[in-house]
């Protein structure tokens, strides 16, 4: 069966800026789709900030394999009811990838419990984007480096737990470096985050980026889930792996079904 990717897209700059207009006729999140779709084994579909529940249904999540978030001016109104919908989900296994400026989304910070503050400077720079991790499957197909001629500085330091890896890392024309490629698990949820991606300039046009892309939704994907997890059960005596006799007080009284 093939992976089944949700693009979510915010879907305000499209709708205000000509510049990111012309740059993305059908939406940020429909070019991103079309990135996945090269990828024969993904099948992309995309879902925006305007739909009802924002898209993300709890049927949409039954058919959701990995999660990718797009968004920058609307953070504040998704519905954290629709957070929580989406960390239990990774908690439970889906994947997730989050890019650029997804840093500040409620979801990408209630899963890191940290700000995920950085510097930044948007003045269409070069960024140099180094693979420091070439034998990770994110990595995949990718020569040692790569540019975007225009992209919006990230630099450091980026308040986020240390990641489980670094795939890469960028170089900026004004001097900035940037941890632009972090994975990490919550739960039995794989996490992708991904810097480039700004709005104003054709990043998701760039062949090396739609790799990266195609590659993460494949690392990210996990074809089981754990709902258990979602779940702190008593375990009572009798139950134990082990023949064990109760001493002492309790606080809590659990009668025997």
């Amino acid at each position: 069966m093939p992976i089944r990717a949700t693009v979510w897209g915010e879907n305000v700059h499209e709708q205000k800026n000509k510049f990111v207009a012309e740059n993305y006729p059908k939406g940020m999140h429909g070019q991103i789709a079309a990135l996945l779709s090269e990828d024969k084994n993904i099948v992309a579909s995309t879902v925006t900030l305007q739909d009802v529940e924002h898209g993300l249904t709890e049927k949409k999540l039954d058919e959701t394999d990995v999660l990718l978030w797009w968004g920058h001016a609307a953070h504040k109104d998704v519905e954290d009811a629709i957070v929580e919908r989406v960390v239990e989900r990774v908690w439970q296994g889906m994947g997730l990838i989050v890019l650029h400026s997804g840093h500040h989304s409620k979801v990408f910070k209630r899963l890191m419990g940290t700000p995920a503050n950085l510097h930044w400077r948007e003045a269409g720079e070069r960024e140099r984007i180094w693979v420091v991790n070439p034998g990770h499957p994110i990595a995949k197909g990718l020569p040692p480096y790569f540019e975007l001629e225009t992209e919006e500085m990230y630099g450091e330091p980026f308040s986020v737990p240390e990641p489980l890896e670094t795939v890469f890392v960028s170089w900026f024309q004004g001097g900035e470096v940037f941890r632009s490629g972090l994975t990490y698990r919550r739960g039995a949820g794989n996490i992708f985050y991904f810097r480039p991606g700004h709005e104003t300039y054709p990043t998701y046009h760039d062949k090396m980026v739609g790799q990266v892309l195609r590659n993460s939704v494949n690392w990210a994907f996990n074809a089981e889930r754990h709902a258990h997890l979602m779940k702190a059960p008593n375990t009572p005596v009798e139950k134990a792996i082990e023949p064990i006799v109760e001493r002492g007080a309790k606080l809590t009284h659990h009668p025997k079904s």
